[in-house]
C-alpha cells in the first residue's frame, strides 16, 4: 500500500488574489520562474487541463499529471486522471507532489495541502483566475524572503512558505 505524498501547492498570487489572466500569467517575474523550476525538478506536477494547455508541452524532468473530467482528453507527454484523488493515488510512492494550478485544482486541494509555496506579488492586477483564501487557522507562515522589482521582475514580491498547523 502506498502512502500519500505531501501535497505542496505552488503559485504566484497577486495582492488581490489574482493568479492568471487569459490562461497565462499577468506579470513577468523571472525569479519566480527560476524558483519554480528549481523546487519542482524531479517531482510530480499535478495540474488541471487549462494549466496543461497554457504550458503547451510537458515540463521536462518532472512527471506531468493532468486532471480532466473529459474522458476523451489526451495530453501528449503527460498522464491524464479523472480526479485529483486518482492523481494523488498514482503519485503515492513519491515524497511530495507539487500542485501547479489552476484555480479549480487549487480550490479542490487546499483542504489537503501540507504546504504552500507562494510568490506573493505586491501588485493588484486584473485577472480571471483567483487563488483560494488562505485560512490562518490552518496554515502558519514559516519563511518569507522579500525581493524588489528590477529589470527582470516587474513587481516587488516575496517568496513565502506556509505549513499546515498540526492538530493536537
Amino acid at each position: 500500500m502506498s502512502t500519500r505524498p505531501d501535497v505542496v501547492i505552488i503559485a504566484a498570487v497577486a495582492r488581490n488574489g489574482v493568479i492568471g489572466r487569459d490562461n497565462g500569467l499577468p506579470w513577468r517575474l523571472k525569479a519566480d520562474l527560476r524558483r519554480f523550476r528549481a523546487v519542482t525538478l524531479g517531482h510530480p506536477l499535478l495540474m488541471g487541463r487549462r494549466t496543461w494547455e497554457s504550458l503547451g508541452r510537458p515540463l521536462p524532468g518532472r512527471r506531468n499529471m493532468v486532471v480532466s473530467r473529459d474522458p476523451g482528453f489526451r495530453a501528449e507527454g503527460a498522464e491524464v486522471f479523472a480526479s485529483v484523488d486518482a492523481a494523488l493515488a498514482a503519485a503515492g510512492g513519491n515524497e511530495k507532489v507539487f500542485v501547479i494550478g489552476g484555480a479549480e485544482i487549487y480550490r479542490q486541494l487546499m483542504p489537503r495541502a501540507d504546504r504552500l509555496m507562494l510568490t506573493e506579488v505586491w501588485a493588484d492586477v486584473d485577472g480571471d483566475a483567483h487563488f483560494p483564501p488562505i485560512d490562518s487557522m490552518q496554515f502558519i507562515e514559516e519563511r518569507r524572503e522579500p525581493h524588489e522589482a528590477d529589470a527582470d521582475n516587474e513587481h516587488d514580491f516575496d517568496f513565502v512558505q506556509y505549513r499546515r498547523r498540526r492538530t493536537e
